[in-house]
């Protein structure tokens, strides 16, 4: 397990105070924050990537007094809570020229990161809300990353052909149970690829239950990978599902339906 540091150490409240005197405070907190997270968790950065977190941190912030985007605010917490988690996924799984989609991705994690991270990355950031996809298209421009940001409902853009079985990995931080992701993940996967949910280490009971789900959807459980996000006691799961034969026609179904009758068996 990696030694967790408290960032606040790195810095004298003398300097922080100047700093905020100065306004400056929230850029060099996040990059500090960022730059001994990555180095923790075994990550190297490239060496701009820094300021670009500093310019994701700034429109988020900005955006997030006009659209809900998310609910953890300030600089340390969103570059631990929000980046750092995101990152932590570079150690699960080789992203390194992958076409990977971000389902729901909302103020862009940990599809947006991982981008940033690792720019060979062909992203895909797809959410149902437009305002959030606005904000996407606006925050890619900004940090100048290519994307392509899709405003649709994963259950839908699914079943198109020029979507369906044509990534390599998808990613997903979303607060569903994992047998509804994986319905609404997997028929993007092609055989071959993975699918990484990221959940809580109280998810046991979830993996269980979408064992079935997983094998209808023609996939199975790989592994799972318990981290500590750095500078913080908080402790995160990822969950590796590996597709291993076409998803059957049909899936997925209307969003009522895996709602109300999600896969068990």
């Amino acid at each position: 397990m990696p030694q967790i540091h408290d960032i606040d150490l790195l810095f004298s409240r003398e300097k922080r105070l100047d700093c905020q005197k100065t306004g400056e405070v929230f850029l060099e907190t996040l990059s500090s924050v960022v730059e001994n997270g990555t180095r923790e968790l075994g990550i190297c950065l490239p060496p701009d990537t820094y300021a670009l977190f500093e310019k994701y941190y700034a429109l988020l912030e900005q955006k997030n007094e006009i659209v809900n985007l998310t609910s953890i605010k300030g600089a340390e917490d969103v570059a631990r809570l929000h980046f750092l988690d995101s990152l932590a996924l570079l150690g699960f799984a080789d992203f390194k020229n992958a076409r990977v989609i971000d389902v729901g991705s909302g103020a862009g994690f940990p599809g947006v990161p991982l981008k940033l991270a690792e720019p060979t990355i062909k992203l895909t950031l797809i959410d149902a809300t437009g305002k959030r996809i606005a904000f996407l298209s606006e925050l890619c421009s900004v940090i100048g990353i290519e994307a392509a940001c899709v405003h649709a409902r994963a259950e839908e853009l699914a079943l198109t052909p020029d979507m369906r079985e044509q990534f390599d990995i998808a990613v997903s931080r979303a607060v569903a149970r994992l047998n509804v992701l994986c319905e609404l993940c997997l028929p993007f996967i092609s055989v071959g690829g993975l699918f990484l949910a990221m959940k809580g280490t109280d998810s046991a009971e979830e993996i269980e239950e979408a064992q079935g789900a997983s094998k209808r959807l023609g996939a199975e459980f790989a592994d799972t990978f318990d981290y500590s996000i750095p500078g913080t006691e908080i402790r995160h799961r990822a969950i590796k599902i590996r597709k291993i034969a076409p998803t059957p026609t049909g899936y997925p179904r209307r969003f009522s339906k895996i709602q109300k009758s999600p896969i068990s068996v």
